[in-house]
């Protein structure tokens, strides 16, 4: 990976467009720290060094997709995850709704379109979000517990808080724009290397908190055994996101005129991990549904003690249980719509394409959806068990489980788009040192 770094810096236009991929990074960082207009610096950095001694964060997710920035309620507070929910929601809906189906199939001008409406829906979540955030910080419930929570936006005029939300919905449009910048002009996709960055700047302060809290050799024990089990974690990770299931496809001679096509054999790559990162920020995102409606409602009642009790702390075996369900459920669900088995036969059928041993049409479609089954389950528990490694972190370090960096989702995304983003480096390098035959 460095060797290729090195000399993607000695090509001039390679080097140009990774210049301007940290220069957009190094933007994105300074808005992280710009605080929003109306808000209190001093009481703002109080409840958050609260917060980092082991207060568990309701807005955890969120936090760490924004690089910390939504705690400290910064310009770009709301980050990436606007777009993310919106590309998340226009690919649930294009399987549901005909329109965005057909303009799926049409190529580049349907995609071009679906992504105009990715851009409106995420201004609109990030106004929703960013009222939601704002209202939330006005009442003091972002830092439950800390003696200044209602003091962090000293002035609640109706005029301070349109600003803010203003402010942040223009720094999630902000953000947009860098990162289909970066996509255009820079190395690798502009949003997921925009996230890469926001969770990987929360790594130091996480290590640091978890040496802090330890105990055994001032804490440098702990440390240690965090950067041994995140090789591990890395190592585990690459190897599954690496593997995949290669269906042989073999393509029939065709003679057109004078001219022989087709007769080529080829695969079909089926990866075992073939939902990503989906599923677990979905079950995220569900569990957080009980969290949040007992912080807004009477916390004294029954009910909204028995939630706070097996659903809000992270470690009692109910949640565990929920949320390793939830994860194998929206990876089955994701591949299910992500991956359409009856398509991918008919197009191979089209143009004269079949599995050794398998007749085309129907019986391709269900040897494919077969292979597919078998494959997610193994990648499903994998997910679980990788979301789980901070829980697991909770019972053995005495820390909040945001303290622990490596699992869950922030290692999924950093290894995926660390390995994408080195493969189309490389894959530029041999498109511009390719040496030939003959030397």
């Amino acid at each position: 990976m460095l060797t290729a770094f090195a000399r993607a810096f000695k090509t001039p236009d390679l080097r140009k467009k990774l210049l301007f991929t940290l220069g957009i990074i190094v933007l994105y960082r300074l808005g992280a720290h710009i605080p929003v207009p109306g808000v209190s610096y001093e009481n703002v950095q109080i409840c958050v060094d609260q917060a980092s001694k082991g207060n568990n964060s309701l807005f955890g997710l969120v936090n760490m997709f924004s690089g910390g920035a939504l705690l400290q309620i910064t310009i770009f507070a709301l980050g990436i995850m606007p777009y993310i929910t919106a590309s998340i929601i226009l690919q649930l809906l294009t399987v549901v709704i005909p329109r965005l189906e057909a303009l799926k199939k049409e190529g580049q001008s349907g995609t071009a379109k679906i992504t105009q409406y990715t851009r409106y829906l995420t201004v609109a979540l990030a106004i929703l979000q960013g009222t939601g955030l704002v209202a939330t910080a006005r009442s003091g419930a972002l830092f439950s517990g800390c003696p200044v929570a209602d003091q962090i936006v000293p002035n609640q005029s109706i005029f301070t808080t349109v600003v803010m939300v203003i402010t942040m919905t223009a720094g999630t449009a902000a953000v947009m724009w860098l990162g289909e910048l970066v996509t255009d002009k820079g190395i690798g996709n502009g949003m997921s290397i925009l996230m890469f960055i926001s969770i990987a700047a929360s790594f130091p302060g996480a290590l640091w908190a978890i040496k802090e809290s330890g105990k055994l050799a001032d804490g440098w024990i702990e440390f240690i055994t965090v950067i041994l089990i995140g090789f591990v974690m890395v190592a585990l990770v690459v190897f599954v996101e690496q593997a995949q299931r290669r269906v042989p496809v073999q393509y029939a001679k065709r003679m057109i005129g004078r001219r022989s096509y087709g007769g080529t054999s080829t695969y079909i790559p089926l990866k075992v991990n073939q939902a990503g990162v989906i599923p677990v920020i979905f079950a995220s995102s569900l569990l957080y549904i009980p969290a949040l409606i007992v912080q807004f409602s009477n916390s004294q009642a029954g009910w909204a003690t028995w939630i706070q009790d097996h659903f809000v702390k992270g470690d009692h075996p109910y949640y565990i249980a929920t949320y390793f369900l939830l994860i194998v459920f929206f990876a089955f669900f994701y591949v299910a719509i992500s991956f359409n088995p009856e398509e991918v036969a008919d197009n191979m059928k089209k143009y004269g394409g079949f599995i050794p041993g398998i007749r085309a049409g129907r019986p391709t479609a269900e040897y494919l959806s077969y292979v597919l089954n078998r494959i997610t389950w193994p990648g499903s528990l994998y997910l679980g068990l990788i979301a789980l490694v901070p829980t697991m972190a909770l019972a053995g370090f005495g820390g909040a489980n945001q303290n622990f960096p490596f699992g869950g989702t922030s290692i999924l995304i950093i290894v995926g788009v660390g390995l994408e983003t080195v493969k189309q480096i490389e894959s530029q390098l041999q498109q511009r040192n390719y040496e030939g035959f003959l030397r």
